[in-house]
């Protein structure tokens, strides 16, 4: 078999077992966008201007983290499992432990003795899931270095996320809450902290398994040229440096981190919602169902679309498309309608439908400006361009972490009640549709008329490389 044979031809069953990795890391992540403010405002009754401080905090460690952590991978020498696998696999355990200890509530805690345990157990969290979400990022690009192999891993990598998803946004909703009765005889659901503790527990080690199938099913397959290794060696500044200016690299990351604010955002302000404004919690379990399924509808023809349309003008396209139904859903509070939840869970639908092109696609985005870098300097550094892709996406987190309570501190939401007043309700339902919308046409600005690896571009690219490589 020839060494360009060696690099691709990756099986259903690999691209199955490479999903495996991002539904083991969802499984815990999306409780954290689900329930961690929810969890920190009314169990740990923490300040919201506290859970600001704590999410800005823990990015500004990241900043540093991240960057040396790729920088560290990409100057060590492969082993024999590979460059990325084994940290996806050693990192699991730790990764499962931090996130069972973030929803811990410890009897007879001061308020402030609960800020300080969040800030410990959050940072740790997210430095665990640094060490895994680095490597797996990066194993893409090692895995095969065909564009449609690489598009279609995205795609099984989204759908990994997606069943990641299921256990917060289904199960959850259904088993973490407890009725309790009002003074006035009325009774009220409130998250339980016990229930909620233990559901987090069997996720963490079932995590930990799911992670174990992904070491065991996926190989890497593209071996560094002898010129680009650069083991022992760390060169962060420099890299770092080079990705500024590589502007598809940027406006990526501009658009990822708008993403998976958006998701997160979402997820958190849907759980007030349907507490609040609809009084029905365990509705929220359908937004899963009303976000995911047009990507099960879409999966058998994705890769016909990418073929015909292009990945980021398909994704462009998607970006407008939802921007357009999140602004309906908003000024559906200038109807009567507007407190039905199954015209809301429609509008779900068709928004997902729109998301469903840049949710599946943006990993197979990330291996093409990876790419780039390559063609631009001549380095191929995956490890610590994927971190500063991975610290962008985080910066999107903290968009949500900080973003959620700060406008639930300017509605006037009372984290120490169990019902809101009728205005607060209402700022609600604008704080869950408006902010949304506006994000997506962001987002569709900044791949429609930043990000420029078009169709046509790419395969200029490719073509450069394969010579290149085959040279080295």
């Amino acid at each position: 078999m020839s060494e360009k044979q060696a690099t691709h031809g990756i099986t259903t069953k690999e691209k199955m077992a490479y999903a495996c990795g991002d539904f083991g890391g969802v499984l815990t992540f999306s409780l954290i966008s689900s329930y961690l403010t929810l969890f920190y405002t009314n169990c740990l009754h923490i300040p919201l201007a506290q859970i600001t401080i704590l999410m800005l905090v823990a990015r500004i460690w990241d900043a540093i983290n991240d960057p040396i952590w790729g920088g560290f991978i990409d100057s060590r020498k492969p082993t024999r499992h590979g460059r990325f696998r084994p940290y996806v696999f050693w990192a699991s355990f730790p990764l499962a432990v931090a996130a069972v200890l973030m929803f811990v509530k410890i009897p007879g805690f001061t308020t402030n003795q609960y800020l300080i345990y969040a800030y410990i157990t959050y940072i740790f969290y997210g430095m665990m899931y640094t060490g895994v979400n680095i490597p797996y990022g990066s194993l893409a690009s090692v895995i095969t270095d065909d564009p449609m192999e690489r598009s279609s891993l995205s795609v099984w990598r989204s759908v990994g996320a997606g069943f990641g998803n299921i256990p917060s946004m289904v199960l959850f909703p259904l088993l973490v809450y407890s009725t309790v009765l009002n003074d006035d005889g009325t009774t009220t659901k409130v998250l339980d902290p016990t229930k909620l503790g233990f559901a987090v527990l069997c996720i963490a080690v079932v995590s930990v398994g799911i992670y174990g199938l992904h070491f065991k099913g996926t190989k890497e397959r593209v071996v560094v040229p002898p010129k680009q290794k650069q083991e022992g060696r760390m060169h962060v500044f420099r890299t770092v440096g080079d990705l500024l200016k590589n502007s598809p690299f940027v406006f990526l990351s501009l658009a990822s981190m708008l993403l998976i604010a958006f998701q997160m955002y979402t997820q958190t302000t849907y759980n007030y919602l349907f507490l609040n404004f609809f009084q029905k919690p365990g509705l929220y379990s359908i937004v899963t169902v009303a976000t995911y399924l047009p990507m099960a509808a879409f999966l058998p023809f994705i890769g016909k679309l990418v073929r015909k349309f292009g990945k980021k003008e398909l994704c462009a396209f998607g970006m407008l498309f939802a921007a357009i139904i999140n602004f309906i859903m908003y000024a559906l509070k200038y109807t009567p309608v507007v407190t039905n939840p199954t015209v809301f869970m429609i509008l779900l639908l068709l928004s997902g439908a729109g998301q469903t092109f840049l949710i599946l696609e943006v990993w197979a985005l990330v291996t093409d400006v990876i790419d780039y870098h390559e063609y631009k300097t001549g380095r191929r550094e995956e490890g610590t361009s994927y971190a500063v892709f991975s610290f962008t996406r985080k910066l999107g987190q903290t968009l949500a972490g900080v973003g959620v309570p700060v406008l639930l501190a300017a509605i006037g939401y009372n984290v120490d009640a169990t019902t809101q007043t009728a205005d607060v309700v209402t700022r609600l339902y604008d704080m869950a549709t408006l902010v949304p919308a506006i994000t997506l046409v962001i987002m569709f600005l900044l791949l429609q008329f930043g990000y420029k690896l078009s169709k046509n571009k790419l395969p200029e690219i490719y073509k450069e490389l394969e010579v290149r490589r085959a040279q080295e």
